[in-house]
Order: structure tokens, then C-alpha cells, then sequence
């Protein structure tokens, strides 16, 4: 192989390199902006309803509120017909580490949701089967 042959070969490494870094860090922008596995600002929950979902099937309609009930604790509305779904006690919503938690009337997480965008909250059970809360109707 010729030296101008090398020095070619040389640059199309180093582009492609370069590419491959302004690549990942498009994608970890990307998911920063998305709020993938960030905490749930209040704003952002209350800014359109909820709809909770398993199994590939809509449940009913949730509302996150941004009105706070105690320290850290927000206001949510849950309808009856969510009960097969969602634990028993449930009095209002934390943010969470990655995304929200739905919590009790002394703020203890009875449903954990990590945030895969800013449109979708998943919690994963132990029987094998996603809660998914998802934005929008």
C-alpha cells in the first residue's frame, strides 16, 4: 500500500470516527431532551392527561397533577374503573430517580414508573406483565 493510499485510509478512519462520536452524542442529547430516565417535573405530568395501559390495552384515563398534597407529593386523579390495575391507596404521585411513582397517604411508592420519554412511564411487575402510563387519550 502506498503512502497517499495510507494517508487517505487514515482520514476516512478519523471521519468516520469523528461521525461515530457526534452520533452517540446526538443520541444522548436526544434522550436528555426526551427526559429518558429523569424525574418527572410536575409541570411536564400535569399538562395532559394520562392514559394507563397493559397488555395492550387502554385501562382508563389518569391526571397527574402539579398541585402538591404534602411535601414532594402531588395531587392525581385515579377513576375506579383503574382499580384492577393499580394497587390499593394510592393518594397522589413523587417524582422518582428515573421518572414517577405513584404513592400512598405517608408518600410510600406503591407503583414505581420509569420514564422512556416524555410521552411514556413503564413499570415493570413482577408477574412479567408492563403498566405503562402513557400521554394523551
Amino acid at each position: 500500500m502506498g503512502s497517499k493510499t495510507l494517508v487517505v485510509s487514515m482520514l476516512g478512519a478519523a471521519v468516520a470516527l469523528t461521525a461515530g462520536v457526534a452520533s452517540a452524542q446526538d443520541d444522548m442529547n436526544s434522550n436528555f431532551r426526551d427526559g429518558v430516565g429523569m424525574p418527572l417535573r410536575p409541570a411536564d405530568a400535569a399538562a395532559q392527561g394520562w392514559t394507563l395501559e397493559t397488555r395492550g390495552h387502554s385501562i382508563c384515563q389518569v391526571r397527574l397533577g402539579a398541585a402538591a398534597v404534602s411535601t414532594g407529593v402531588y395531587r392525581t386523579a385515579i377513576p375506579a374503573d383503574c382499580g384492577q390495575v393499580l394497587p390499593a391507596g394510592v393518594v397522589g404521585w413523587k417524582p422518582v430517580t428515573d421518572g414517577a411513582a405513584l404513592v400512598d397517604g405517608q408518600g410510600q411508592v406503591l407503583i414505581d414508573f420509569n420514564r422512556w420519554s416524555n410521552s411514556l412511564l413503564v413499570s415493570h411487575q413482577s408477574n412479567g406483565v408492563d403498566i405503562q402510563l402513557r400521554r394523551g387519550g
